[in-house]
């Protein structure tokens, strides 16, 4: 990943925290629903928001 993507140090932070708690404590059964792909969905949608909005700036 690129050195911030445009989020901000508390955001990228608690990400990062989140991530390797949930790869070490996931859950058990994954279901249908699998929790790092979940992180990296929102991840995804949030740099693409970040981008977004630097280039409306522009």
């Amino acid at each position: 990943m690129a050195k911030d993507e445009g989020l901000s140090i508390g955001y990228r932070m608690g990400w990062n925290i989140r991530r390797a708690v949930m790869s070490v404590l996931g859950p058990a059964q994954l279901g249908e629903d699998d929790p790092m792909e979940r992180l990296n969905v929102e991840r995804r949608n949030k740099v693409a928001e970040a981008r977004a909005k630097k280039n409306s700036g522009r």
